[in-house]
């Protein structure tokens, strides 16, 4: 096998005339074809092949994307009949608890309710009135009440069984219970009662709400 002779190679290209390549040696005008070659195909790739990649790359993430939302979309509809009831079921819940809130002609009458619920066990009331003013939310309003009794524990907890299961809602909150010098007991304790606020007030609330979000975006 002969010797490969790496001068010669060298001298090849030592000589090269580049306004002539016709007289190079077959060896230079091998590489330079080589060369030409390869510069074909990178320009080739790099201004037709590549965008297409990129862009078959993006229609894969976008078909990924359709996917994902076309599977997240049937699971909704196959549950849709579910979703529509327990809807449904909150609907119902949402309003029997709404009944159990009196509206503003009926505060008074609960009131009442509660002060012969007292009576009615016996109790003696040295205090019944509203500690402050009703405080509004979103769909409700709260009266906190002040109330003072006097009598013996047993009929303290009769009452505060008998307000507990009274048809609207009433919460008794801070109880206090003393020893008097009689013998009898005195029990402190702030009632919470709750009402549903009409249209004009929930309106009113929103209309409030608001107002104070677009003066906060203004800041």
């Amino acid at each position: 096998m002969a010797a490969i002779d790496f001068k010669k190679f060298a001298e090849d290209f030592k000589y090269l005339n580049p306004k002539d390549p016709g007289t190079w040696p077959v060896l230079p005008k091998l590489v330079a074809l080589l060369a030409l070659l390869v510069a074909v195909l990178a320009g080739a790739f790099f201004a037709d092949t590549q965008p297409q990649l990129e862009e078959l790359e993006r229609g894969e993430a976008d078909e990924k994307k359709l996917k994902d939302d076309y599977l997240k979309k049937k699971q909704q509809a196959i549950n849709l009949d579910l979703h529509k009831q327990q809807l449904r079921e909150i609907d119902q819940s949402f309003g029997a608890l709404l009944k159990q809130l009196p509206n503003r002609a009926q505060m008074d009458a609960l009131l009442v309710d509660i002060n012969q619920a007292g009576l009615g066990r016996g109790l003696s009331f040295e205090l019944f009135k509203p500690a402050g003013g009703e405080t509004v939310r979103e769909f409700y309003a709260e009266l906190p009440i002040q109330v003072r009794v006097i009598g013996n524990y047993h009929d303290m907890g009769a009452f505060a069984s008998d307000v507990g299961q009274l048809s609207r809602i009433v919460t008794l909150n801070d109880v206090a219970i003393s020893a008097l010098k009689d013998g009898q007991l005195q029990m402190d304790v702030t009632a919470r009662t709750f009402r549903y606020l009409d249209d004009e007030e929930v309106a009113s609330q929103r209309k409030a709400a608001k107002g104070a979000k677009a003066k906060g975006a203004k800041k």
